[in-house]
């Protein structure tokens, strides 16, 4: 296991070295949140994928094969199509915003009214996606040292939050490249062959197991269905995912980057459920599914092999976790505190966005290991989560970018009703059931609807600067250019 060690520490001190490296470049509000809105295609791509398949992909996607064989693939395939979807159809748009949040996005929409409710739902929705990352590194490091849940959460959790911490995103995107390729590599090129070779090959695993291991709607059309709600939509709207479309170059750039990215998310989805189908013929009585990963890593793979394995593992974790913690930080700021503090600081008062910003991933950051040593049901807090993103801000969201007719009444109204009704339909139905986030929507969706219709359309003016945005005339909020077009109009 030494040079499993090795592996793993070098790796470890890479990470904080980038984010000792990505310091030195974060030098205003938009290097540090959204590296600049610079990178280019192959940065771009891997740095996308790296955060959407994080430890959930990995390890719950190989569980999920080992359970219900090729059709555990869904749940990591639906976030790719999710992804595919945002890129495709969105994402250009999005880019051409310069903005920092969703929640500005919905202020700029609806007239400046909108944003509030929705930065605490997507605070609360960022906030556990970066605990529930966390409480991840509990099973690899356990799997590596035999370490204590506890130290275990500390340790990685300390990792993210020093380099998320000095260097913003442009740390996070060193890293998550860095994270892309050790994936790569070490899920897709390493333990797959591997895996399917120690199984006895396709027909092996064929002849070993039952015929719905091989069914592609093996898992039930009602769960595939669930999974599209809550996955696929919540790829279109979490401000982690939108927060890495604000770092492409352009509009080519956040399209087609994204597109690669999506279709690298469909060939990691299947590559989960073969490994873990293969897992089920090597280790038929597992006590949980999640073992899975770990265990065929363990037994099944040679020295310095199973180092990067996990090291790809880890990866997948910090990757997600980073993103995670950067969105939480910067909605807590830029749409939670910075509201506050438009009302405590005098007007003009001059303020270090980058150190203000830092702070904030440092505090969120120990809020986020806090609550993950805290926390006992993962499963649970992430659907609550979910069914709030996707129950209460899907429809106020989609609706701003589609319809014009939509009024900041109804979006108000739609994330309201969408977000009561699914905590009232958990309390019923229960946390894991599909009925919170089917009716939730479906409530948001008839108030957005209903309300906007009963209410005056949205101002011409704010209309009009939205289309600006939208088109990309406008200048980013903040910027040289757009001080000299508001001093100067007649330049224009």
């Amino acid at each position: 296991m030494a040079v499993d060690y090795l592996v793993i520490v070098v790796y470890l001190a890479g990470m904080l070295a980038m984010g000792w490296w990505g310091m030195r470049r974060a030098k205003s509000k938009s290097e540090f949140l959204v590296a600049g809105r610079r990178l280019g295609p192959a940065m771009y791509s891997g740095t996308m994928a790296a955060i959407v398949l994080g430890g959930a992909a990995t390890i719950g996607g190989v569980g999920l094969g080992y359970q219900y064989g090729l059709s555990g693939a869904w749940m990591v395939f639906t976030i790719g199509l999710g992804l595919l979807a945002l890129s495709v159809f969105f994402s250009a748009r999005i880019a051409r915003l310069k903005v920092y949040t969703v929640s500005e996005m919905l202020d700029l929409r609806y007239g400046g009214r909108a944003g509030v409710i929705s930065g605490l739902v997507m605070w609360a929705y960022t906030l556990m996606l970066a605990v529930t990352s966390t409480i991840a590194y509990a099973t690899i490091f356990d799997v590596l040292f035999d370490m204590n849940r506890t130290l275990a959460i500390v340790l990685g959790g300390s990792i993210v939050v020093a380099y998320s911490t000095l260097g913003g995103m442009w740390s996070i995107t060193l890293t998550d490249m860095v994270q892309f390729v050790v994936k790569t590599i070490g899920v897709l090129l390493l333990l797959l062959p591997i895996a399917v070779v120690k199984a006895g090959g396709f027909s092996e695993m064929k002849a070993q197991l039952p015929t719905e291991y091989f069914d592609p709607l093996g898992i039930g059309g009602e769960t595939i269905f669930t999974y599209v709600l809550i996955y696929t939509f919540g790829m279109l709207i979490g401000q982690d995912i939108w927060q890495r479309v604000f770092t492409a170059r352009g509009d080519r750039t956040a399209r087609w980057g994204g597109t690669i990215a999506g279709t690298y998310c469909l060939a990691y989805a299947v590559a989960g459920a073969v490994i873990g189908t293969a897992a089920k013929v090597l280790y038929p009585k597992l006590a949980s599914p999640d073992d899975a990963f770990a265990t065929i890593v363990k037994d099944e793979l040679p020295m310095g092999v199973r180092g990067l394995v996990l090291a790809a593992a880890l990866a997948a974790v910090m990757s997600t976790s980073s993103g995670a913690l950067i969105a939480c930080a910067t909605v807590a700021n830029n749409d939670i505190w910075a509201r506050l503090r438009g009302i405590v600081r005098p007007e003009g008062e001059q303020h270090d966005e980058v150190k203000g910003n830092r702070a904030f991933i440092l505090l969120m950051g120990l809020a986020v290991i806090a609550t993950a040593i805290a926390l006992n049901d993962v499963v649970q807090a992430l659907t609550v989560a979910y069914n709030l993103l996707v129950g209460g801000l899907l429809v106020p969201i989609l609706g701003g970018l589609l319809w014009k007719r939509g009024t900041a009444q109804g979006a108000l109204a739609s994330v309201a009703v969408g977000g009561l009704a699914v905590i009232g339909l958990m309390a019923a139905y229960g946390i894991l059931a599909n009925e919170p986030v089917y009716y939730g929507l479906l409530a948001s969706l008839a108030a957005y609807v209903a309300v906007s219709l009963a209410t005056r359309p949205t101002d011409a003016a704010v209309l009009a600067a939205w289309r600006e945005r939208l088109a990309g005339r406008a200048p980013e909020p903040g910027t040289v250019s757009e001080t000299v077009s508001e001093q100067v109009p007649a330049a224009q």
